[in-house]
């Protein structure tokens, strides 16, 4: 994988669609990032992964969503720092929000 497919928005940008992942439970989930409307009490936006689950026919399954994982003076700069995650470090979140909410797939 080349250098700006390894990262969640380098993934993007190359092949238009968010990348997908199996995680520590054997199921499908696919990436996205989400950013507050709003800034927070610091003047700063928060931007955090949404992980969809899908079921074996292919339907949204549960959710989970990661803590903040960026932040900036814009949603979209938030957004940004997100997607310079490594694909390795946004598998590795799922695997340790799976392990956090045993069972559920969804917070």
């Amino acid at each position: 994988m080349s250098a700006p497919e390894a990262t969640l928005g380098g993934y993007v940008a190359v092949h238009g669609r968010p990348p997908g992942f199996t995680g520590s439970d054997g199921n499908a989930y696919s990436v996205g990032v989400f950013s507050d409307d709003d800034p927070g009490p610091d003047g700063r936006y928060g931007a955090a992964l949404l992980f969809i689950r899908w079921s074996a026919a292919n339907a949204p399954d549960g959710h989970l969503e990661s803590d903040y994982l960026g932040f900036g003076a814009t949603a979209a700069a938030a957004e940004g720092e997100v997607g310079r995650l490594s694909l390795h470090r946004v598998k590795a979140i799922l695997d340790a929000l799976i392990a956090s909410h045993p069972g559920s797939g969804s917070t």
